[in-house]
């Protein structure tokens, strides 16, 4: 694997089981435009969230490997369920043997990192898919951090199915956006931060505050990966010399290419060509 892997620099990848990836791609590309990114949706196998911890490894492995493959010397898991499941793995059995100089990241820690600063009950809610749930990665890293809040964690298994199928802004949304709401705050009425755990989520962000209660602060990840993409940068300068600045940005998807483009068009707000690729 090793001599197979191109050592000239490459862009960014960016991987997501589908599309809520590209929320995450939207605000990288805001905060750092000038580098160049490969989009990679594995959306004929999506959704992860309810799949096991060694489907979501093998997936992930599958396309993080495709990545590099297409020249990524960085790689970002922009998915919250591949985050939870399958980065420890590949941070420390796959990448001493693809390439020790390689890095994949995820989304989880920086959007952890944020969190003390924002809740003053320290009684903090989780919305996420149930994988990423029952996989208590964000417990575990918000008490690595900040021992001392308390969180609570609702899986809401129709609210990526809604975004895929283009349903966010639909009257059906409302009924799955409010129920998932009020089981979190009746888990901690002194709730008063909850994270958006899953990219696609940010699309209902509209319906999400309506039914949230006034006063509680709603965390979307894309602006603190973002943000934490760039400092990863500024001090890692060796890899930032290994990712290309030519401010373009490709798609790739598992997925038939006619649906992909249809989808992605609601979450970027305009047109967008798409390589089918098989991961394997």
């Amino acid at each position: 694997m090793k001599q197979q892997l191109s050592q000239k620099p490459g862009p960014i990848g960016i991987f997501d089981s589908g599309y809520g990836g590209l929320t995450i791609l939207s605000k990288i590309r805001e905060a750092l435009p000038q580098y160049d990114y490969i989009y990679l949706g594995d959306n004929a196998r999506t959704p992860y969230g309810s799949r096991s911890f060694e489907i979501v490894y093998e997936f992930t492995r599958q396309a993080v490997t495709k990545l590099f493959e297409m020249g990524c010397h960085l790689v970002i898991l922009a998915c919250n369920t591949a985050s939870a499941k399958a980065l420890r793995s590949i941070q420390i059995n796959d990448l001493p043997n693809m390439d020790p100089q390689r890095r994949v990241l995820g989304v989880i820690r920086p959007t952890v990192e944020c969190v003390g600063q924002i809740t003053q009950s320290r009684h903090v809610g989780v919305l996420a898919t149930a994988g990423t749930i029952h996989s208590e990665s964000y417990p575990l890293e918000i008490h690595k951090l900040f021992p001392d809040i308390r969180v609570s964690g609702e899986a809401c298994p129709m609210w990526v199915p809604l975004v895929e199928n283009n349903e966010a802004y639909g009257a059906g949304a409302d009924f799955f956006i409010e129920k998932y709401i009020d089981r979190l705050l009746r888990q901690d009425y002194h709730i008063d931060t909850v994270i958006l755990g899953c990219t696609h989520y940010p699309l209902l962000l509209p319906k999400i505050k309506h039914y949230m209660p006034d006063g509680i602060a709603i965390i979307s990840q894309g602006e603190y990966v973002a943000a934490s993409l760039k400092d990863y940068l500024l001090r890692h300068p060796e890899m930032a010399a290994k990712c290309t600045q030519g401010g373009e940005c490709s798609f790739c998807t598992t997925e038939a290419e006619e649906k992909f483009v249809e989808s992605a068009s609601a979450f970027l707000h305009r047109p967008v060509t798409v390589q089918r690729v098989t991961l394997e």
